[in-house]
């Protein structure tokens, strides 16, 4: 019984027709190995750069400078449960819940580049964003083909959902996405408002029970609760600013 050949399996793997092809004039050559290194480790490196383009996360503050002590409320073990990114082998969702500016965007964008670094695709969008570009479509086929780039990678985060109020065809549209991702692959919400009040989100849209029960099955809901650290850092610049105005001479 013959084994099979490692290097030639990754010469497979990487396609490399040509050297397949005079392999018996390769097999045994020095260089070989480090050659077989070096493609590998230049397609890596052009596949994580091509997965962080297409992901649109934008700048972030790294989950090690984030300031777990100033919510009140915020499991900080969940997050971490999170990073490990076990859910999107499981296809689960995670719901962050909380008011503005307590760092629900800065995790979920933390939790999507972890997700790129591992091999996954990834697409960050906000509700605004990815709603308003299905809704001002004018062809089914374009359509179609903007719901398989939302529908497609295996994490979906989309951010600020409860911001604005939305039409029946966008809770229609949006209804779409997570009915096509449901049990298949992940997603992340970010919301200021808990399920109770997405019918003010999506006044009078039929398919809102529905949309929430297909997010929650499978899902982490996580709650932060607190003060704006956003209106904390702005009290702050304008107190060290005060302290370095010089007061005027009487």
């Amino acid at each position: 019984m013959t084994h099979p050949d490692p290097l030639r399996q990754r010469a497979a793997a990487l396609q490399l027709h040509g050297l397949l092809a005079h392999w018996n004039d390769c097999a045994g050559q020095p260089w070989l190995p480090s050659l077989l290194d070096w493609e590998e480790a230049e397609r890596a490196r052009r596949s994580l750069e091509r997965r962080l383009r297409c992901a649109h996360i934008g700048r972030f503050k790294p989950l090690a400078d984030f300031d777990w002590g100033w919510p009140l409320q915020c499991d900080q073990g969940a997050f971490a449960e999170l990073m490990e990114l076990s859910f999107l082998r499981d296809a689960g969702n995670a719901i962050l819940v909380g008011p503005s500016g307590l760092g629900k965007t800065t995790i979920a964008q933390n939790i999507a580049h972890q997700a790129v670094l591992h091999g996954y695709t990834v697409r960050f969008t906000t509700a605004g964003q990815l709603l308003g570009e299905l809704a001002s479509l004018d062809s089914d086929s374009a359509l179609r083909s903007r719901l398989h780039l939302y529908a497609a990678p295996s994490l979906l985060v989309i951010d600020e959902v409860g911001y604005l109020s939305y039409s029946n065809r966008h809770a229609d549209l949006l209804f779409e996405i997570i009915s096509r991702r449901h049990e298949k692959r992940s997603t992340i919400i970010t919301t200021n408002k808990p399920f109770a009040e997405w019918s003010e989100v999506f006044p009078n849209a039929a398919c809102v029970v529905a949309l929430i029960d297909r997010l929650v099955h499978h899902a982490d809901i996580i709650p932060i609760k607190g003060e704006s650290y956003r209106r904390k850092e702005a009290q702050e610049r304008t107190t060290a600013s005060r302290r370095k105005t010089p007061r005027a001479q009487p």
